[in-house]
């Protein structure tokens, strides 16, 4: 497979014109390595996951950082958190833009070590698997099912592997290696279990009573598990919107995955045809709009301001997107036959939040506006 270029390319090249660091974070296996040498070729290329590499950087990190310098990759940086103050001294000393990339799996770790040592001097970026933009550069996607089935983490398309070979060894490799990193997850089987049904409840509310109650552990371990999920770019929350309409409304978050492969293969789909009848059919094309509504803006440097709307008579709108202060609201149905019920919902918010723009992505091919409501079909999202 040739090098599939990635959207995210131009606004990191900018921000390396500006910082003296730039990292870059995102999925293990979103393509972070290869899109960090492929944007600086030239730069020299250290693995921190290697033992003697991590060892020098952890027993001496000023001469590890002085026998690296005028552009340098350090890849998978959360394993030695004792360079984020040094790399803070010496870039303060030098002032000169573009001088690392700094990559890194977990989330948190590196923006908590970031956040306290390298505020104001590094920007950071958020690489996911590929976009369905990214893929259609390069190869046909005939249906959103395909799409979804197939997930978009590049070492998949690179070597041409199933998605049922493909995401059940990255599934049990990530349970086993970072789930026991970032948390001291001792029953790592009922954690998976945690994992499956929590695939099961995409795009529904999360109620944290109800796991503790199937799983037979407390809340705090449920709220706890569904975090090392985040930090590690499995599972993200999509918080309710509450702002300015109506204070009766549900404040908790709906959960979905930060890969839709990762999501078919928890819950047992293998190829397209499975989702005809299956009964997250809705959920998975849902999730798949949200993911490329929020690589759009990951791509573009932007921190995605995306939510869900519900009031407590259940009337509801299954995405809302600020941008530039603006606010659309977005109905998301996997039928490729419209329906004028689909406008229900957006007609309703438009009637308590009138500045409000309304739009409907659905499967079908129509694209048009009624009644004041942009339709869109996905093979234009």
């Amino acid at each position: 497979m040739d090098y599939f270029d990635r959207n995210i390319k131009s606004k990191a090249l900018t921000l390396l014109s500006k910082f003296p660091l730039l990292a870059i974070t995102g999925p293990r296996q979103s393509g972070k390595t290869t899109f960090a040498r492929k944007l600086k070729p030239d730069f020299t290329y250290v693995n921190l996951e290697l033992p003697e590499a991590r060892n020098f950087a952890k027993t001496d990190p000023l001469a590890f950082l002085r026998s690296y310098q005028n552009g340098v990759i350090l890849d998978e940086v959360q394993w030695v958190p004792e360079l984020f103050s040094y790399l803070q001294v010496l870039t303060d000393k030098r002032n000169i833009a573009g001088e690392y990339i700094l990559t890194g799996s977990q989330n948190f770790l590196l923006s908590n070590q970031i956040t306290q040592s390298l505020a104001g001097r590094v920007a950071i970026l958020n690489l996911l698997p590929f976009s369905k933009q990214e893929l259609a550069n390069h190869i046909t996607i005939p249906c959103w099912e395909d799409l979804v089935v197939n997930g978009g983490y590049p070492r998949k398309y690179q070597f041409d592997i199933a998605p049922n070979d493909y995401y059940p060894n990255y599934i049990q490799t990530y349970i086993e290696r970072d789930v026991r990193q970032i948390l001291n997850v001792m029953d790592l089987g009922n954690f998976q279990k945690f994992l499956q049904l929590l695939a099961g409840r995409t795009g529904q509310i999360f109620n944290q009573s109800n796991f503790s109650n199937e799983l037979g552990i407390d809340q705090k371990t449920v709220n706890s598990w569904l975090s090392v999920l985040e930090t590690s770019f499995i599972a993200f929350r999509l918080p309710s919107y509450y702002r300015n309409f109506n204070k009766r409304i549900l404040k908790s978050p709906k959960v979905y995955f930060y890969d839709t492969g990762v999501l078919c293969s928890l819950l047992g789909i293998k190829q397209a045809e499975d989702l005809n009848v299956h009964f997250a059919r809705g959920p998975l094309f849902e999730n798949l709009v949200i993911l490329e509504l929020m690589k759009k803006e990951l791509n573009s440097g932007e921190i995605p301001a995306l939510y869900y709307w519900r009031d407590n008579h259940q009337n509801e709108v299954d995405l809302l997107q600020e941008k530039d202060g603006k606010l659309t609201a977005i109905e998301i149905k996997s039928s490729e036959t419209y329906h004028p019920d689909f406008l229900k919902g957006l007609k309703y918010f438009q009637k308590i939040a009138p500045e409000s723009h309304a739009k409907l992505i659905y499967a079908g091919n129509i694209s048009q506006e009624r009644d004041g409501i942009q339709i869109s079909n996905f093979g234009e999202l």
